[in-house]
């Protein structure tokens, strides 16, 4: 059966470099992203992220780190998360964000919207907490969290 591919891509005007660290280093990711990490990302390490929206933490594993070009790690055993990340120039780079694993049936079909809804949140909170230093996700998703 064929795998559903959730994506999204967002240009954002800060060098390669500066928007890699801010997506393995979770001192910065909770700037936009995650409320607490365990670790920078590494290539085959388990490291641990919070979510201000979630109870507990949630591990993930990174498979693949390519310095200022690429990051791939595992977070639902059924999925792979894929970051690309494309100088255009001195000051803007280009981030592609897929995740794919799950099957074509009405169960995966509701995860890939679900994941490129959330995918298309990251890119547009890191975006503007790079960019212009706010964080959008404040508050945000406080409505999710269970009295």
């Amino acid at each position: 059966m064929e795998k559903l591919t959730a994506k999204a891509t967002i240009g954002i005007q800060k060098p390669v470099s500066e928007v890699f660290e801010a997506i393995i280093d979770p001192e910065k990711m909770q700037n936009y992203f995650i409320s607490k990490g365990s670790g920078k990302m590494e290539a085959d390490k388990e490291i641990f992220w919070s979510f201000p929206e979630f109870e507990g933490s949630y591990p993930l594993t990174t498979k693949e780190i390519i310095l200022n070009e690429k990051i791939v790690f595992v977070w639902d055993p059924k999925s792979v998360v894929t970051i690309e990340l494309q100088k255009i120039s001195e000051d803007e780079t280009v981030v592609k964000v897929s995740e794919e694993g799950h099957e074509m049936d009405e169960k995966g079909v509701k995860w890939a919207i679900g994941q490129t809804e959330g995918w298309a949140n990251f890119l547009a909170c890191m975006k503007a907490w790079l960019e212009y230093g706010i964080h959008l996700r404040k508050g945000a998703f406080d409505f999710m969290k269970t009295n």
